[in-house]
């Protein structure tokens, strides 16, 4: 088995939140909030670890990589590194237009339209995240009266071709979100023996004669608050 390695001894806390969010983590670590420990490379640059005290407990927080295939990879260096429990946050493109743009999205499965997953599992139509992640995510959420939506989610390689025709197929499937990450995070826990649960955000709609970008990027409240609530419920695992 290829194991990532080499990296400098590093006090890793085993809870880590996967975050897509750089300008929430940027204005976290102007807060002060974060401390830097490492930066994962790739072509693209660093991909920042922190840590943050979180009470009397540490949790650290990776800067995660768009694409299943780096997605994986830091995910998998991060793991190397000490991590044992993961909830990742981020945002997704909604199946639904009733969906409200800022809802929250619990996958309870992903379908594996992408092709990383099938390097660390058998094929299959789904995968995923660990039953104690999810549990833990609602807990967190129900005991802050959040709404939320369990459902499947669809992860692409290609959002050039989210066509109608697939969008309408998902749909059948049960599927209320797309994005490019869940299968692969999920299929490398499953690999390597680790927990992981995700909450995304609904943000653009892809449920309209035309895409529907619904500027899901600037929901700077839902964002930060996101990370928070990530950061409880990864704590509880």
């Amino acid at each position: 088995m290829i194991t990532p390695g080499g990296y400098p001894d590093v006090d890793m806390p085993e809870h880590c939140v996967i975050c897509f969010f750089r300008d929430v983590v940027d204005h976290f670590v102007d807060r002060g909030v974060l401390t830097r420990v490492i930066a994962l490379t790739s072509e693209m640059g660093e991909h920042p670890v922190y840590v943050r005290q979180y009470g009397d407990r540490r949790v650290a927080l990776l800067q995660q990589a768009v694409g299943a295939p780096l997605a994986a990879g830091l995910m998998e260096e991060t793991i190397s590194l000490g991590a044992r429990k993961f909830i990742a946050c981020g945002g997704a493109g909604v199946l639904d237009r009733n969906i409200a743009m800022g809802h929250l999205l619990v996958p309870t499965a992903a379908i594996r339209d992408e092709g990383t997953s099938y390097h660390y599992l058998p094929p299959a139509r789904e995968v995923a995240p660990t039953p104690a992640a999810l549990q833990a995510i609602e807990r967190v959420l129900k005991r802050h009266n959040v709404d939320y939506l369990l459902t499947k989610t669809w992860t692409t390689d290609a959002f050039f071709r989210e066509t109608r025709g697939k969008v309408a197929m998902r749909r059948a499937e049960g599927c209320l979100a797309v994005e490019m990450e869940a299968a692969a995070m999920f299929a490398v826990a499953q690999f390597r023996h680790v927990q992981i649960g995700q909450i995304l955000y609904g943000g653009d709609n892809l449920d309209s004669e035309k895409w529907d970008g619904r500027e899901w990027t600037k929901n700077w409240t839902v964002r930060e608050k996101l990370i928070e609530l990530a950061i409880e419920a990864c704590l509880e695992l």
